[in-house]
């Protein structure tokens, strides 16, 4: 082979190489092997569970899909901001301008819900507010954050590039995997060493000293407790 034709060939599989690599979709920033957090669309029974919404007509679930898709982006868009290549503040402001609309519509189909099942007036109004600042509350976490922050990522990456009206749609397919990452779930193949890790002390009871010397039954307890030989 001459030299030219051996730089067109590694030139070639430089070029396939990299064309490999960029078809693959992006790792996930937190996991190796991310968590499986799919789960099926919500079916308006489900949803009626799921977003404590009884007794919901079928327009009144729509709009509790999106308030609640846009509650989980809000509270992703103020939690998720420690990785910025998630762009959770921009996909939320992206998905505010895109589906205003929907949202008003929501907004004012939620109020009828509560209107027509706890009272007209102010305790239906009451109830609204209650249940925004309950379903707010329910999807802010501690523990599952790198969790939430990565389904909610994705399912506002989805958001922003559906159709004018149709977020309800998104909500109906994205807010089960984002309910479920809620629940902890650490790296599928090594787990969550870091966040499951506890640190065991011996005892300190005065009993088990003597001159800063962990007396001998007390090390023999303390070997049990952490496994040591």
């Amino acid at each position: 082979m001459t030299s030219c034709s051996t730089l067109r060939y590694i030139g070639s599989a430089l070029a396939l190489s990299a064309a490999t690599m960029i078809a693959q979709p992006a790792a996930a920033q937190f996991f190796w092997s991310p968590p499986d957090f799919s789960a099926p669309p919500l079916t308006d029974a489900a949803a009626a569970t799921a977003l404590g919404l009884p007794g919901a007509t079928a327009d009144e679930i729509r709009a509790g899909l999106v308030w609640n898709l846009r509650a989980a982006l809000n509270v992703a868009a103020l939690q998720c901001q420690f990785e910025p290549t998630l762009l959770s503040i921009s996909n939320y402001n992206a998905m505010i301008a895109h589906h205003d609309r929907e949202m008003d519509s929501a907004q004012t189909g939620l109020l009828g819900y509560f209107q027509r099942t706890v009272g007209k007036g102010k305790p239906g109004q009451v109830a609204s507010d209650q249940y925004g600042t309950r379903i707010y509350s329910g999807y802010s976490t501690v523990q599952a954050q790198r969790g939430f922050c990565q389904a909610a990522a994705l399912v506002g990456r989805q958001a922003i590039f559906a159709d004018r009206g149709s977020l309800h749609e998104v909500a109906r397919t994205g807010l089960g995997s984002i309910k479920k990452s809620l629940i902890l779930a650490g790296e599928q193949y090594y787990g969550d060493p870091g966040r499951s890790y506890s640190l065991k002390l011996p005892s300190q009871d005065k009993k088990c000293w003597r001159k800063n010397q962990l007396r001998p039954n007390c090390q023999v307890a303390y070997n049990q407790q952490i496994g040591a030989q």
